[in-house]
């Protein structure tokens, strides 16, 4: 239960904060409060950057809601770059603590006894293994894999740290800086009193190279499977 302890109190906060934040993580208060924002980061840069970072990593790591307004409000504030930049170190440190609470408390004994069972599982569990790196990019580069999602699976079936942390980083940056590209254009949104197109990840320019690079992703794990075949 001890080991546990760090993800029920992830679960926790997210179930408490999926009903008490949703309403202040949004569009709607970003757009409220942006003259406001827009002062302070002008007036005390570092902090500024410092708090959106500590911000972000709070989001991500609780799974509450508001991730796509933070990375939003990533590129209002910091513009594309450097604000893809701190959108993506900040998503990837908040990813690695869920990684982190999952392996400690569920994934060590998970990936153990799927190591040593056998049809099915222990074929899954190999299969991984011996494509982590095609796997890990897969689940981060196809839009469809949930977040949270591509965090835990990784620790159940017993990822090394270091490379879920790299290829977290290397995997957002598509989708991270489309939506921060979104978030740095967002004055003129404003002005016209719109909201951004968040679909914007699915149109056929941005869909498919993120496609074309999953499938390069996947393609040491097809040249395995041509190679075993003969």
């Amino acid at each position: 239960m001890l080991r546990r302890l760090p993800l029920i109190a992830i679960a926790i906060v997210a179930l408490v904060g999926a009903f008490t934040l949703r309403d202040y993580l949004s569009f709607e208060t970003l757009a409220q409060n942006r003259e406001a924002l827009l002062a302070f980061r002008d007036a005390n840069y570092l902090m500024t950057v410092l708090v959106f970072i500590l911000a972000y990593v709070v989001i991500v790591g609780f799974s509450l809601p508001g991730a796509t307004i933070a990375t939003l409000t990533g590129g209002f504030l910091f513009a594309t770059f450097p604000g893809v930049l701190f959108n993506v170190t900040a998503a990837t440190i908040g990813a690695t603590i869920i990684f982190l609470a999952a392996r400690w408390g569920l994934g060590e004994k998970l990936a153990a006894r799927m190591e040593t069972s056998e049809g099915k599982i222990k074929a899954i569990k190999d299969g991984i293994d011996e494509n982590q790196w095609s796997v890990l990019f897969l689940i981060r580069l196809v839009p469809a894999v949930p977040f949270f999602v591509a965090n835990l699976i990784p620790a159940l079936v017993g990822v090394p740290l270091h490379r879920f942390v790299i290829s977290t980083f290397l995997g957002i940056i598509p989708g991270g800086l489309v939506y921060t590209s979104v978030g740095a254009g967002l004055s003129e949104v404003f002005a016209r009193e719109e909201t951004p197109d968040l679909g914007i990840i699915f149109e056929p320019h941005i869909l498919l190279p993120m496609l074309g690079l999953a499938a390069l992703a996947a393609l040491p794990m097809v040249l395995k499977h041509f190679r075993k075949g003969t």
